[in-house]
């Protein structure tokens, strides 16, 4: 474990400041040339844009949690028992925005079939009324 004297800590606080705003910059770039802010009518496709932006966000992450929480200075086990429970974590987000995808999915497809059951029995009525009203005359 390496302690650092307050100027040291300092420099490193803002070194990591500085990566961060860097990176951040770095995306904020990304998205508005991505989406066509830039440059008129040049678009990133989103299959590149996206997993840069995933990227750099997870270095972010990774880099906070790495120098500013202190990971770098604990012992292996304790590093682990903190960094796999949260890629479970992100694991679940990632299954339940898939699952919640397809539920709505599944209510769309049950709104337009029950849709088009209310459009045939209204036709039928509407037949019937038509039939009773012709064979009144």
């Amino acid at each position: 474990m390496s302690t650092h004297s307050y100027e040291e800590a300092k420099k490193v606080v803002f070194k990591g400041m500085i990566l961060l705003g860097i990176v951040t910059l770095i995306e904020v770039f990304i998205a508005l040339l991505g989406n066509g802010h830039l440059i008129s009518g040049f678009e990133l496709p989103k299959l590149i844009m996206y997993p840069l932006m995933i990227g750099l966000s997870l270095y972010k992450a990774y880099f906070i949690v790495y120098e500013f929480m202190h990971m770098r200075y604990e012992v292996k086990g304790l590093a682990m028992s903190v960094l796999l429970p949260t890629l479970l974590l992100v694991w679940a987000i990632i299954a339940f925005f898939q699952e919640g995808g397809s539920w709505g999915e599944r209510r769309q497809q049950i709104k337009d079939y029950d849709t088009e059951q209310a459009e045939g029995v209204e036709s039928m009525n509407h037949d019937a009324d038509t039939k009773v009203l012709e064979g009144s005359h």
